[in-house]
Formats: structure tokens, sequence, C-alpha cells
């Protein structure tokens, strides 16, 4: 499975971006998939994941109510709607997917995650 992420760019603290990830390959093995992110000198972080039979869905607490993923079956591809962005929002992103349905427990754990795109900046100005 190959993932391409793309969407990232430079906006201002409030602003919005949307972030793509395009699977191919045998996207039939894509039962989960997630977004993390890696701020200079952070570690990776999760950020949200979307279990593909059911639509279920988790958030990181710092961006609940914030962010949106969603996802395009047909077009085998992960969306995440960044909204009111901070500064500390700045990192980069990256889609990973992983063959099997995650439980809720274990989305956030990026060692779950089997395929990893190449991530895309974004960079929230104050």
């Amino acid at each position: 499975v190959q993932l391409q992420a793309y969407g990232g760019g430079l906006v201002q603290a409030g602003g919005s971006l949307r972030l793509s990830c395009a699977a191919s390959g045998r996207t039939s093995s894509t039962y989960t998939m997630g977004w993390f992110r890696q701020a200079p000198g952070k570690e990776r972080e999760f950020v949200a994941a979307i279990r593909w039979s059911d639509g279920m869905i988790r958030y990181a607490n710092s961006v609940r109510g914030r962010f949106t993923i969603s996802r395009d079956n047909a077009k085998n591809t992960v969306y995440l709607q960044m909204n009111s962005l901070k500064p500390e929002d700045t990192a980069v992103y990256y889609c990973a997917a992983v063959s099997r349905g995650l439980i809720f427990s274990t989305v956030s754990r990026s060692s779950e995650y089997d395929y990893w795109g190449q991530g895309t900046q974004v960079t929230v100005s104050s």
C-alpha cells in the first residue's frame, strides 16, 4: 500500500486547511487509517483515525472539536479538515494505514500502523 498525503501549507491562526491522503496498491488492506503529526523537537503524536468497516472515529483531545476526519471509499482517500488552527498545530502531518480494524484503544498507537505516507507540512502563523 502506498500513501500520498497532500494539502499542507501556511495559514494564519484561526484559519483552515484540508489534508488528503490517497491510498493505492492493495487498498483492500487499508482497514484503519489515521493521521499523526510531528513538530520540531517533539515526538510523533496521534491526531485522528477512522476505521473503514464501520466509520469508528477517534480524535486526540487537542484537536477534538476543531478537526474532522472523513473518508471516501470510492477514492480510497481519507481527509482531515482542520479548522480554528493554532500555532501549536504546526507540524509535519503523516497519514498511516494498517491492514486490520483497530479497536478504539489502539488506534492512537503509531506502532500499530504498517504503512506511512511521506508527510505534509502544516505551518500556522500567529
